[in-house]
């Protein structure tokens, strides 16, 4: 589907993040947008992803994520598929892209790309700032979001 607007939110960690903290936002932000869109989250770990399947399955206590791996039989028809290439194999709108994936050549066919990245890791700080410039490179939209020490999210100007 054609979209008009495309939007990359670029959201940096503290330090004093933890994984599990980093894990969580992944797993809200995917359960705030699944009854607005469809998702890809993409990471180029496997075994990161499969850690992730399986949060998925036990995200709360009363519930889950319903979602695929890329490959599924049904993969069409998931809200949510986790993959570790640059496939849209469920026609999503919103691609979260973590572990230092890298921004897709079809970008700008989503509504919304969300990259999360350690900002007191170097080489994700690097790379989160060479697909900031590819992006803008693009012509998309780029905004710049940052957690505070309280875990709130901020727009910042840059």
């Amino acid at each position: 589907p054609q979209r008009d607007r495309t939007n990359h939110v670029h959201g940096e960690t503290p330090m004093n993040s933890s994984i599990e903290e980093r894990r969580r936002q992944m797993l809200d932000l995917l359960d705030k947008t699944r009854g607005e869109t469809r998702s890809v989250l993409s990471g180029l770990d496997p075994q990161r992803i499969e850690a992730l399947d399986q949060s998925l399955w036990t995200f709360r206590e009363d519930s889950f994520l319903p979602h695929g791996r890329e490959g599924d039989a049904l993969q069409a028809f998931d809200p949510i598929i986790l993959a570790t290439s640059a496939a849209n194999p469920n026609q999503a709108a919103l691609r979260v892209l973590i572990d230092r994936a890298p921004l897709p050549e079809d970008a700008a066919s989503y509504q919304r790309i969300v990259l999360m990245f350690d900002g007191s890791d170097e080489a994700a700080l690097v790379d989160a700032r060479a697909q900031w410039a590819k992006a803008r490179k693009m012509g998309l939209d780029v905004t710049y979001w940052q957690q505070d020490e309280n875990g709130a999210w901020g727009k910042r100007n840059v």
